[in-house]
């Protein structure tokens, strides 16, 4: 029986450079601490970015003109390069790794939702570490979720976590604009104080993500007020996850 459950949402900004490829060490320096804290009896679910970005490393330019057709043509050729550079991390520390597909509407009560559950349930009893991804290749308009931000919420509400860790290149929520000398970081944030006020119009996370701070600390407080203490932090600081989860003071806590 596991101690504890975490799903860690990895943005495509913390497994990237500034030109657009994977760093790999990255994402070794995340198998290994998740391998670690499965030595411990705490087991991980990674919501993972990088499908697009591995997509156009294979792929390099693509002749389609509509945005969405392109984004899941990438997708689609990159989701199984990303699950190949993860299978073999995981191997070198012993461990099994699954890819888990899903649309938002696979979290509607009902079969599909009942059919995760099972699936999650039946990878965490084997010690196999899930891997959820957007099923990009069929997930459009109403069926897409808003980044992997929620993704990863629905997936911490849906296995009933112990905490949800949101991974990104800055160091969490500020007072101001991070890049101005005195704003300082906001450690701690309850579900009803008005912080958004600090959050700045222009969005500072370049890339082929998504989401940014202000979705990040939406679904945080959404996790956070469903009993989920979820953390914004950043996933280039050496050893982040297992501080985290350990009780470091890393990031900016959102709780109830």
């Amino acid at each position: 029986m596991y101690k504890k459950r975490i799903v860690i949402k990895v943005g495509t900004n913390v497994m990237t450079n500034k030109n657009n490829r994977i760093v790999r060490p990255v994402l070794h320096s995340l198998v290994r601490q998740v391998s670690e804290l499965f030595e411990d009896d705490i087991i991980c679910v990674l919501v993972s970015s990088g499908s697009v970005i591995a997509g156009m490393e294979v792929l390099g330019e693509c002749n389609v003109q509509d945005k969405t057709t392109r984004r899941q043509v990438y997708s689609a050729i990159g989701q199984p390069r990303m699950m190949r550079l993860y299978y073999n991390l995981f191997r070198d520390y012993g461990m099994n790794c699954a890819q888990v597909l899903a649309t938002k509407r696979d979290f509607n009560p009902g079969i599909h939702r009942e059919n995760m559950v099972n699936c999650y349930e039946g990878l965490i009893k084997e010690g196999v570490i899930p891997i959820a991804n957007e099923d990009d290749a069929v997930s459009v308009t109403k069926s897409m979720f808003s980044d992997n931000d929620e993704l990863a919420s629905l997936v911490a509400e849906l296995i009933h976590a112990d905490m949800l860790i949101l991974l990104t290149n800055k160091d969490g929520l500020f007072d101001g604009d991070p890049d101005e000398e005195h704003t300082q970081l906001i450690k701690n944030v309850k579900v009803h104080e008005n912080v958004e006020k600090f959050i700045t119009d222009k969005k500072k996370e370049e890339g082929e993500g998504r989401g940014g701070m202000a979705s990040k600390l939406n679904l945080a407080k959404k996790t956070a007020e469903k009993g989920i203490p979820t953390v914004i932090a950043n996933g280039k600081i050496e050893n982040v996850i297992k501080d985290l989860v350990y009780g470091k003071e890393i990031g900016t806590k959102v709780t109830k």
